[in-house]
């Protein structure tokens, strides 16, 4: 079988992984890397053994598929150029920042009959995958996404640079219509929100409450799923997932509390333990690396022209709610006097 000839676009802090994973995949050429640092891109290209321009043309007529990793303020500049040359196209996320940049890459990926993959990369987390194949059903989520400040996505505030994320796996979770949406952030150190939160209620009754801070001193990924019978926690950036259930007789003790009143069966009842009555159930989920499972899958959709795992519907969707999240964000800072032009409050 023919090699997929593949190119990346941006060889920074991500694009450059994008390179080494597609040069080691079986079944994959990596042609060339295109950056506006022509150093950069020379560098890596010798790295990989490929090619490197600072211009697209190098790989026009050349690759079947790349992965755009520019900064988002060129996602759809960059990514439309290969789609309307009939490349095939991973855009990592934020697929845009506005919602009629996305609908347009959607649409013209779908005009040009080629496949448009975006980079929400937890989808492909061990911890995320091993509780999405349970099938669990949650009514309320709770997620903590919290990071140090990198100046590299300076061009966007949190909600898209680290709760985009979220957003997207909750409504693989939730598969429910957002109904209304509160939000808070603040700007600490960029002119765009640093801390964001958010409460969104699904058409279906469930919730999510959504944390991110980019300006915190340490990392964590943290997600909650409460659910009938069931709570769960993942810790994606650790790769573990506790399961909570309730162990058989539960209910039976459950019935008898409510029901006693007599002083000995209330002491008997409350000498039984939480893990007398709970089952954890512990995993430590363990896969591929996250990003080379994200590229491998996004290969084989090219070639066995199949819908890819994280279509460019879902990477629209999720920021058509990031962007309601940002108004909202934006509207309750107008409403204290904050003018973003200065960065402070009007007195």
């Amino acid at each position: 079988m023919r090699p997929l000839r593949v190119g990346v676009v941006g060889v920074g802090h991500l694009g450059k992984e994008h390179a080494r994973i597609y040069r080691s995949l079986d079944g994959v050429e990596l042609v060339g890397v295109v950056d506006v640092d022509g150093a950069r891109a020379r560098a890596v290209a010798q790295k990989h053994r490929a090619e490197w321009s600072t211009s697209l043309d190098l790989l026009f007529g050349r690759v079947e598929a790349a992965s755009v990793v520019v900064p988002t303020v060129a996602h759809h500049d960059v990514a439309m150029r290969l789609i309307e040359r009939g490349i095939s196209v991973l855009v990592e996320k934020p697929m845009t920042y506005d919602v009629a940049q996305a609908e347009a890459l959607v649409a013209a990926a779908a005009s040009r009959g080629v496949k448009l993959q975006v980079g929400h990369v937890e989808r492909f987390n061990p911890a995320f995958t091993a509780v999405a194949r349970r099938g669990i059903r949650p009514v309320f989520i709770e997620a903590h996404r919290l990071s140090p400040f990198r100046f590299r996505s300076a061009d966007v505030g949190v909600v898209f640079d680290l709760m985009i994320h979220d957003l997207d796996i909750i409504h693989v979770l939730i598969a429910s219509e957002v109904s209304r949406i509160e939000a808070v952030g603040v700007p600490v150190i960029s002119p765009h929100e640093d801390i964001a939160n958010a409460r969104i209620v699904f058409a279906n009754g469930c919730v999510a409450n959504l944390t991110a801070s980019r300006i915190s001193l340490k990392t964590l990924r943290k997600i909650r799923l409460f659910a009938p019978n069931a709570y769960v926690t993942v810790d994606t950036q650790e790769g573990e997932v506790q399961l909570y259930r309730k162990k058989e007789g539960f209910d039976e003790v459950a019935r008898r509390l409510r029901e006693s009143s007599g002083l000995g069966a209330l002491q008997e009842l409350g000498r039984l333990a939480y893990g007398d009555l709970v089952e954890v159930e512990r995993v430590t989920a363990k896969g591929d690396e996250p990003l080379r499972a994200e590229l491998a899958s996004f290969v084989a959709a090219v070639r066995e022209d199949r819908r890819p795992e994280v279509t460019g519907e879902d990477g629209l969707r999720a920021v058509r709610v990031a962007t309601r999240v940002v108004a909202e964000i934006r509207k309750n800072l107008e409403a204290i006097g904050y003018d973003p032009r200065t960065g402070s409050l009007v007195t």
